[in-house]
């Protein structure tokens, strides 16, 4: 659906994105994850029409964005950074006015209108001023103009910046109710805007793609040794000494009243681990699977400077 290729944009002797190359299939909610001036919102202004690249390709639903510039806009719903509002205008006539913009035809504007306000949640504010309803509301009214001519892409740019706990949690849970009817790329610098919205991410640090793929894909590709951790009553210095001790583990270490166990892929110590537990009568309270959270896995590939 979406496909980035080489993708290269300079200023001058600025390099902003160094060839980039990603893809993010049909239905998919896909992040574009990095720190502050990375290259994301380049990356989405290109994406969109915005920006020409100075190199590379990339298109949308198998039209080529700089070739075929207006098939491609037709079907992209762009929700900037910051969001182009009329303060001065009612709800139901910005996006109104929206609708007439992006060529809806006029016989289908009032239908397109209900659907719109209907998805994202502005039933109670769609004869309210712009300028006096909340930020929360005013996110949902940019998602609302992206929306308006039913695109097949929605390239939302930080879309829960500014915005307070209980905003962001609204506007996640309608990025995700939107998945399966449009492929929706996002970009943030939020790690938990990733686990809790996105199907997958693409790592990017100055410029250069670090890493692309799954949640789970990244996660199992970066991690070395696999493992668990435990939580016992009694005997954690012993089961130290006993545990490191176990052929195949590579490392045991005790932290926060827990022990995390790790060894070589190749192997699986679970239930040898268990039944040494039992045996020892150290008391198992708690064992679960060590995981390489979205925390580790940014920090390997950005602070880590480890690319793919």
């Amino acid at each position: 659906m979406i496909e980035v290729e080489k993708l290269t944009k300079k200023y001058g002797d600025l390099v902003a994105v160094k060839d980039l190359s990603f893809k993010v299939g049909k239905g998919k909610i896909w992040g574009l994850l990095g720190p502050n001036a990375a290259g994301k919102t380049t990356t989405m202004r290109i994406l969109t029409g915005y920006l020409p690249a100075t190199a590379g390709k990339a298109s949308v639903s198998g039209f080529d964005v700089f070739e075929k510039p207006n098939e491609a806009k037709k079907i992209i719903g762009y929700l900037p950074e910051v969001v182009p509002l009329y303060p001065e205008m009612t709800v139901a006539e910005y996006l109104h006015f929206v609708a007439a913009i992006k060529q809806v035809p006029a016989a289908e504007r009032r239908p397109a209108l209900e659907r719109t306000i209907e998805t994202a949640g502005l039933k109670d504010v769609r004869n309210r001023l712009i300028q006096n309803i909340s930020r929360g509301y005013r996110q949902r009214v940019g998602i609302a103009q992206a929306l308006i001519h039913n695109p097949d892409v929605l390239v939302l740019d930080e879309p829960t910046i500014g915005l307070d706990p209980a905003q962001i949690i609204e506007i996640r849970g309608l990025i995700k109710s939107l998945k399966g009817d449009h492929t929706i790329i996002l970009s943030t610098h939020i790690l938990p805007e990733v686990t809790q919205t996105c199907d997958g991410v693409a790592i990017i640090n100055e410029g250069r793609l670090m890493a692309s793929g799954s949640l789970e894909e990244l996660t199992a590709s970066f991690r070395k040794n696999v493992g668990v951790i435990l939580k016992l009553r009694r005997g954690h210095e012993e089961a130290l000494a006993v545990l490191r001790e176990l052929p195949g583990v590579e490392t045991a270490v005790r932290h926060n009243g827990e022990l995390a166990v790790e060894w070589n892929p190749d192997k699986d110590l679970r239930e040898v681990i268990a039944q040494l537990v039992v045996e020892k009568g150290w008391g198992l309270l708690e064992m679960r699977t060590e995981s390489l959270d979205i925390e580790d896995l940014y920090r390997q590939i950005v602070v880590g400077g480890i690319e793919q």
